[in-house]
């Protein structure tokens, strides 16, 4: 069943659906409803998780996995399955998500994608082409010199063009933009405009929504969210990250630095800039669905996109 996964007694299938948008605005509340009104349709449903940094084992907090008792009321894939130790990128992960999508789709469920990290959900959707792994020496160097002198300096020295692409304070993406530049290696392309993120590319009928929400709103929920975390040990799991030898990219995770120092402030500032760029961003996207939550609730937003998925033309192979 390659086109999507059919709706029972109707014989019409579903998209794929992928749920897009900033921290704190609650992605998982309405991936849940979204799941509980495919069941009254006598659909099965599953999320998988885009986010790339709660992919790891051991920082459930800090990444803002879905909880024990989500799970309960939907089951979720590919969350907390990486040693915290190990490095993970979009190529191993796309590998993974695909084989699930496919999975999941060729038994009849229906795949619900969650997650904010736009690189992730591509490569989960499309077959994304990875570029090639740097020389260890290099990334060793520059892991050093940004430890050293601060990702703002990395940043001044790449290319304008590159330099563009990315916030002076974006540690892991300067780290990889500079990885790649010294390597002699074009990185992918910025996608201003969409490109083909989510179009010809996409291997199945796919709905792509983008949650968005007035920016007062969503900055009270950043603050909560964040406060939450501190309360219920963020700091702590950071340390025992750092203790167990966290990789490169789990440092790199908004909060790591700033729960372990108690600079909730900071950590909130880096939430809410981060999510500003992820609105902009997905709002130039062709065909993506923007869904503007700031007076819905998540049952409010899970029949909008239920209505919006049956209007995807799918097929059944």
């Amino acid at each position: 069943m390659a086109g999507g996964a059919s709706r029972e007694g109707e014989g019409a299938p579903l998209p794929v659906i992928a749920i897009f948008g900033p921290t704190g605005i609650g992605k998982t509340g309405v991936a849940i409803e979204l799941a509980e009104k495919l069941r009254e349709r006598g659909a099965d449903p599953v999320a998988i998780n885009c986010d790339s940094i709660q992919v790891y084992r051991g920082l459930e907090l800090i990444s803002g996995a879905a909880t024990s008792g989500d799970r309960e009321k939907l089951e979720h894939r590919l969350i907390s399955f990486v040693p915290i130790t190990e490095e993970f990128s979009a190529g191993r992960f796309g590998e993974a998500a695909r084989k699930e999508i496919d999975g999941a789709l060729e038994s009849g469920r229906i795949p619900i994608l969650v997650g904010g990290t736009g690189l992730y959900l591509r490569a989960a959707l499309s077959d994304l082409e990875m570029r090639p792994a740097v020389d260890p020496e290099i990334r060793r160097a520059v892991e050093a010199e940004i430890e050293r002198e601060g990702p703002e300096a990395l940043h001044a020295t790449l290319p304008p063009k590159l330099a563009g692409q990315v916030h002076s304070h974006d540690r892991k993406r300067i780290a990889r933009l500079t990885e790649l530049n010294r390597s002699g290696i074009n990185p992918h392309p910025d996608h201003e405009g969409g490109g083909e993120l989510w179009t010809s590319s996409l291997r199945h009928p796919t709905l792509l929504i983008g949650l968005v929400e007035d920016d007062r709103v969503l900055l009270s929920k950043i603050r909560e969210r964040v406060g939450e975390m501190a309360a219920n040990g963020a700091g702590r799991e950071a340390e025992l990250a750092d203790q167990a030898g966290a990789s490169r990219t789990v440092r790199a995770a908004i909060g790591f630095d700033e729960f372990r120092s108690g600079d909730l402030e900071r950590v909130i500032a880096r939430h809410r800039r981060l999510g500003r760029r992820q609105m902009t961003w997905m709002r130039r996207l062709e065909g993506i669905e923007v869904i503007d939550r700031s007076e819905l609730e998540d049952e409010g937003v899970a029949a909008k996109i239920l209505e919006l998925a049956e209007q995807v033309p799918c097929r059944v192979a």
